[in-house]
């Protein structure tokens, strides 16, 4: 802070202040020192020393004492009154000198650049803590949501180098400028811009659908004739065309675009609660996280395009709402006024609901997702809009869908039929009874503990994926080539299960006509008519002539009727399957000569099909998308039995965890839909063997697995991902089957409360596994009794950093340059002085960014050659404070800057920092409620919030990391690891307030 006081253009000559060297040392994210100095500009105290005033936090005593460990001199020192802070002697304070001067340009350079560039190798370079090794630590992987994670030593200084973002544009002189000169409209253009966005998400979702549904057939289209000749040259077809695609999809992650693994979801999260994540709303993503979601999906992966859709939405959102580009470094003159803080990060919000929509064919479920787990800050207004962009996005994926079937041309353009516009589409109701909550119930116990389950052992994979990574490979081309070798594991491995492993199961056989009316949906049984109950309607039964299982009865006198009997009597299946299943690996039949072919018999203008079909091979041998339909598939009841399903379980179970963390673009949302469904068939199976097949009486036609997949799916993706109202309207629009809509909430909201006392939801624990800074909705503190800590009874100032640097309106642009080069905080604290009181009290706060454009302008440097004192207003605009953040070079600022501050001429040229100040930051006192303040906060999308005193004196700063659980549960000492009781810290805080009156 410039020593002395400067009105107009009277200015004091000033000398270089020591002191703001050791700004860095006092803390790394709040920044104030007041300074008082008798008038004369020299203290009356022994060796000519400085005087620092400092308003007490409770936390002061902690940061004295390790400042005076740290130094090994204590460079500060606390008087009898405990209100003044004395630097040591003059001595001391050229040694400091002397030893900043030391310290070279290129550390300098490398820390200032740390604090905003978050790489891979941060991520993953740290060495584990005690706590951190053992598999079933507390607070770590194995924490509910009623504990805050507990970050080691390394994540923490990970976790500290993350910005945060204000959700509202700075209020400044500029910025109200800057909106004078827009064109009045009455949001005619948010309304147009967001039918661009769901437009342009719609045919994203088209083209990744068609791409890889067109992979994936060609693959299985030739399997099938390859295997006629041989199953090993079928098996070396499919690894071959797999391990391409793979390679494909890994490449361009580990290689080009490491950013673009996974998901997304978690980072999209993260940028929209306020943490400013590099590279994630970035073109360059958009193009390797769309070539690599549709070649990994395509290859045979077991892993989804859904995830990958909402962060290409919100990357849409983003960049078209815009109107320019930094990988082509072009700017379009539209939609300008849309370019702040609040209108990006709102379409971004739009963008990932329509993601959604047009991956899920569900635009209220694509609104509520982005409601209720993506965005933080939200209104009616948005909710209106993000629907509309949902509608835009469906309709155009949908409508595009209807003309082309892997980019083939259709017939039936224009038309929605409901094999392509629903799914997962539930042909046929079923009743729900009451009876029917119980295993919901059951199914969502089991959602919850299979759900954490999966949530751990991917959080483990991935924590020993980057130990094992950074660790023990050193160069980095290594690490980018063990990265690619990753998914190519993957797939050979899921490949060889999927071709061999339907070997090792018969197949089942099937008789059909085909022509009859009921041979697409039934696939039924043949077996003799019996004469006494039912009338002859030909060679074919009419529908009259099911029974209660649906077998269809056959004439015996049939000159046929021996031929259909033996081949559909040589199975043990005896109820209906749907048509045209995968038959990959099926044996040579007895009864059908040829291997793997489906025999036809012609009788009386009929056909029969003669069709085996491979239990294994129908989850397996499609793509993912089509194996959820056979096992939501209704009246098909003994269509799986128990042991493939067992077997299938557990083999995509692990390969679907191991897959989702690899580097390969990928979601994770149809293998929650596999595994689920492939638990609740095997439930629902059981019901069967237990009540019976009685599909013509209501009151139990809801004893079917296929209903009870669909259940259980909902609840694995409960358990796994915590949705509830999103989850359950996007269940209902999959499948169209609204009967089941109270025991898909039922299921969904047990599997919830299961999960939520095991560990956190799977896209918040990616959040803290990667160390990104996170607010949820309210904090949960909870004490060594795990009760449950009312933060009313806290205060502001338990928990704020303190004492803080803070800059006048009017700077030396030497000091000014001192200061950014030498601490590395995002926000400052300005302050005016008040004739009143004769204090300088809180008039807003200026960004770093804000700073580094000031002090670059030309009018900083025109002003150098000056022999006199000269105040400098640069004539900036507000696109030109703001719309440079992300395309700094942080080497050319920090050369920069270091000229300006070693440069003893722009000692006396100053600047005027009001037009750029946010006017408009809140500020709350010093005793204001502390589950309030982090309401404020999280509310507000505040990236810094000012602490004050009754006089409206700075006296702390609040941020982000300050009110992350951990950090309130150590501030606080909930868990008593201080000693502290009670009563001794409700007397500390009565002689604090005490000594704020007396100043």
């Amino acid at each position: 802070m410039v020593s002395g006081d400067m009105d107009g253009s009277s200015f004091a000559k000033k000398a270089f202040d020591p002191w703001r060297l050791r700004c860095k040392h006092i803390h790394r994210q709040g920044i104030r020192l007041d300074r008082q100095r008798p008038a004369s500009g020299r203290s009356e105290l022994p060796n000519q020393g400085f005087i620092y005033k400092k308003h007490y936090s409770p936390n002061i005593d902690e940061q004295l004492n390790m400042s005076k460990e740290s130094s090994g001199k204590g460079f500060l020192r606390r008087g009898s009154s405990g209100i003044w802070i004395k630097r040591n002697s003059s001595k001391d304070k050229v040694k400091d000198i002397e030893r900043e001067d030391s310290e070279t340009r290129l550390a300098k350079r490398a820390r200032l650049q740390s604090r905003v560039s978050i790489t891979l190798k941060d991520l993953k370079n740290f060495q584990p803590e005690k706590h951190d090794a053992k598999f079933f630590a507390s607070g770590r992987d194995f924490a509910s949501v009623y504990t805050n994670h507990q970050y080691t030593t390394e994540e923490k200084e990970i976790l500290s180098k993350y910005d945060s973002l204000d959700y509202l544009p700075s209020h400044s002189e500029v910025y109200r400028e800057w909106l004078k000169e827009l064109p009045a409209r009455l949001d005619w253009d948010r309304w147009v811009m967001m039918a661009f966005i769901g437009f342009s998400v719609g045919v994203t979702g088209f083209m990744l659908h068609q791409i890889t549904h067109l992979i994936a057939e060609v693959k299985w289209h030739y399997a099938e004739k390859f295997v006629i000749d041989s199953h090993v040259k079928a098996y070396l077809w499919v690894l071959g065309y797999s391990l391409v695609f793979a390679s494909l999809a890994a490449s361009t992650v580990a290689y080009l675009y490491p950013s673009a693994a996974g998901s997304g979801i978690p980072e999209i999260i993260g940028f929209l609660n306020g943490t400013a994540i590099r590279y994630v709303l970035n073109f360059k993503a958009f193009i390797v996280k769309f070539f690599s979601c549709a070649c990994a999906v395509g290859s045979g992966m077991p892993v989804g395009p859904e995830g990958p859709m909402i962060h290409m939405g919100g990357i849409i959102g983003s960049g078209l709402s815009q109107c320019k580009s930094r990988t082509f470094r072009c700017t379009l003159p539209f939609f300008e006024r849309f370019r702040n803080p609040e209108d990006r990060r709102n379409f971004t919000s739009a963008g990932a609901g329509a993601g959604v929509a047009a991956a899920f064919s569900s635009p209220v479920g694509g609104l509520l997702f982005a409601m209720e787990e993506v965005s933080s800050f939200w209104s009616d207004k948005m909710s209106w809009m993000t629907f509309f962009c949902c509608m835009v996005a469906t309709f155009t994926a949908d409508f595009f869908n209807t003309a082309f079937g892997s980019f083939k041309i259709g017939k039936n353009f224009g038309l929605f039929q409901t094999d392509k516009y629903i799914l997962f589409q539930v042909t046929k109701g079923i009743p729900v009874n009451v009876i029917m909550f119980i295993p919901a119930v059951a199914l969502g116990v089991l959602g919850g503990l299979l759900g954490s389950a999966f949530t751990i052992m991917n959080v483990k994979i991935c924590r020993t994926r980057i130990k094992l990574t950074e660790h023990v490979i050193k160069k980095p081309l290594l690490q980018k080539t063990v990265s690619f070798l990753e998914p190519i594991l993957i797939t050979v491995i899921f490949t060889t299960i999927s071709v061999y492993l339907p070997i090792a199961f018969d197949c089942k056989a099937n008789v059909c006509p085909s022509n009859a009316t009921y041979a697409a949906a039934h696939r039924p049984t043949l077996h003799p008519l019996d004469p006494h109950r039912h009338k002859r309607a030909g060679f074919f039964e009419s529908e009259h002539s099911y029974d209660d299982k649906k077998h269809l009865y056959v004439d015996p006198s049939d000159p046929m009727f021996d031929q259909i009997r033996d081949v559909c009597n040589n199975s043990k299946f005896t109820y209906k399957v749907e048509p045209n299943l995968p038959h990959l690996g099926c044996k040579i039949s007895n009864n059908i000569k040829g291997a793997y072919t489906n025999k036809s018999l012609d009788h009386n203008g009929h056909t029969y099909h003669f069709n085996d079909f491979n239990e294994i091979s129908v989850l397996l041998n499609v793509p993912g998308a089509d194996a959820i339909r056979h096992l939501f598939s209704r009246q098909t009841h003994l269509q799986f039995d128990y042991i493939p399903l067992l077997v299938v379980f557990p083999i995509y179970f692990i390969m679907a965890c191991w897959a989702a963390g690899s580097s390969v673009s990928s979601g994770f949302v149809v293998p929650m839909l596999f595994i689920g469904g492939v638990y609740g068939r095997i439930v629902g199976r059981a019901a069967v063997d237990i009540f019976g097949e009685t599909s013509e009486d209501d009151y139990w036609r809801w004893v079917d697995p296929g209903a009870f997949a669909l259940i259980g799916a909902a609840s694995f993706f409960g358990g796994v991902s915590r949705l509830t109202m999103s989850l359950t309207v996007i269940m209902i629009e999959l499948t169209n089957d609204v009967l089941f809509l109270l025991p898909i909430m039922v299921t969904i909201m047990v599997s919830k409360w299961v999960a939520d006392y095991i560990t956190h939801p799977l896209y918040h624990s990616l959040l803290e596994l990667k160390c990104m800074p996170f607010l949820p909705n309210e904090p949960v503190i909870v004490d060594n009794k795990q009760t449950v800590i009312n933060l009313e009874q806290y205060q502001a100032q338990e928990v704020m950093a303190s004492p803080v640097c803070t800059i006048k309106t009017v700077e030396s642009v030497k000091e000014l340059a001192q200061l950014l080069t030498e601490t590395d905080h995002g926000g400052f604290p300005v302050v005016t002085h008040d004739k009143e009181t004769d204090h300088y009290v809180s008039y807003g706060i200026i960004g770093r960014t804000e700073l580094y454009i000031i002090l670059c302008s030309k009018s900083i440097s025109s002003a150098a050659d000056s022999q006199s004192e000269v105040l400098v207003s640069p004539k900036l605009t507000y696109q030109e404070v703001s719309q440079v953040k992300g395309t700094l070079d942080l080497g050319e600022v920090f050369d920069s800057l270091n000229s300006l501050a070693n440069d003893q001429r722009y000692q006396h040229v100053h600047v005027n920092l009001s037009p750029f100040i946010n006017k408009s930051a809140p500020n709350i006192d010093q005793n204001f409620s502390l589950h309030r303040t982090y309401l404020v906060f999280r509310t507000l999308g505040l990236r810094h919030l000012t602490v004050v005193d009754r006089n409206n004196r700075v006296v702390g700063m609040i941020t982000r990391k300050d009110l992350m659980g951990y950090n309130l549960e150590k501030k606080l000492d909930v868990h008593g690891r201080n000693k502290a009781s009670k009563e001794e810290r409700e007397e500390k805080l009565r002689m604090i307030n005490g000594r704020e009156m007396e100043l």
